[in-house]
């Protein structure tokens, strides 16, 4: 049995899964484990990584690497995703990540974490009999996967993050209605050419927004994975969720159960984003992955390839 480690280094979070692996399957999972390091803040508009973003990564990296050396790790593989794509100093930062913790970033394209995304979600709720349109909400873009069993028919990568948005609108505590109706008809001014297929596919979200709205309607006072993964939710619940977020202070929303400390700036661009997506791709609810861009990783990188065939 050998021991991986899969890193995404997001926009907005940083994500570590350790795990036992033995002919070609996941056995056990040691760590999963997140750190919200606000990496991508001020890209949007500066262009560049700030130098608090990068102090708090680089201080996840070397917490990443003691973990890895704690639990033995043979090998490993760490992704950067939108804020390192963008950024015009983000091969700076990821020679100093390398030269302080010895761990390496790949800094892959939109489609490939798209791409990986999807894997993570079809394998982890079982999807390979479906038509899906599969969207992965980040701090600083949106991936979107459709795809029939296994097989993916069209992915791409937009430019809509929970930073970003936040940032660009939702500049008042708590937000105004004009900033939020500005927020949402730019949005769907975005997400204008996004329809679903005919045979109606099943929507699935992954990651942290994804997860944090789950983890809110089901008010989880400790996140629990086995409540999340495969829950389901409705446009209903959704609208009923935005309608508090927007009434709270910043402050306020810490009190919300479920809602990861940290989150709670950039929660309501999250689930802005969900909105804008199900009314575009005209779906009834979305089915919720637990699982993200670590997981596809591991089914990549360390895992057989068996998991995506039919």
């Amino acid at each position: 049995m050998n021991t991986f480690a899969t890193i995404d280094t997001g926009s907005y979070q940083n994500l570590i899964l350790i795990a036992r692996v033995y002919n070609g399957e996941i056995k056990e999972v040691v760590l999963d484990h997140g750190r919200i390091t606000k990496l991508g803040e001020g890209v949007n508009t500066t262009g560049v990584l700030n130098a608090e973003a990068q102090a708090r990564t680089f201080k996840v990296m070397e917490e990443f690497r003691s973990l890895m050396d704690k639990y033995g790790v043979e090998k490993y593989y760490a992704a950067g995703t939108s804020a390192l794509r963008e950024a015009k100093n983000s091969s700076d930062f990821v020679e100093k990540v390398k030269e302080k913790t010895g761990i390496e970033i790949n800094v892959i394209p939109g489609e490939e974490e798209a791409r990986l995304s999807f894997m993570a979600a079809v394998v982890g709720l079982n999807l390979k009999d479906r038509e899906t349109v599969i969207t992965d909400i980040g701090g600083g873009s949106t991936e979107f996967i459709f795809g029939q069993g296994v097989k993916i028919l069209k992915r791409f990568s937009m430019k809509l993050g929970v930073l970003k948005l936040t940032e660009r609108f939702l500049k008042s505590d708590p937000v105004t209605e004009d900033e939020f109706g500005e927020m949402m008809n730019y949005l769907k001014n975005e997400l204008k050419d996004i329809s679903a297929p005919p045979d109606d596919p099943l929507l699935v979200g992954m990651g942290g927004t994804m997860t944090n709205l789950s983890a809110i309607k089901h008010k989880l006072e400790k996140y629990d994975p086995q409540v999340v993964q495969g829950s389901y939710m409705n446009p209903e619940e959704l609208n009923r969720i935005i309608d508090d977020l927007k009434s709270r202070t910043i402050e306020k929303r810490k009190e919300i159960k479920g809602l990861q400390p940290g989150r709670e700036e950039v929660i309501l661009a999250g689930a802005a984003i969900l909105k804008s997506v199900m009314q575009g791709i005209g779906a009834d609810g979305i089915t919720i992955s637990d699982m993200g861009l670590r997981h596809g990783l591991m089914f990549d990188k360390f895992c057989y390839k068996k998991h995506l065939r039919s």
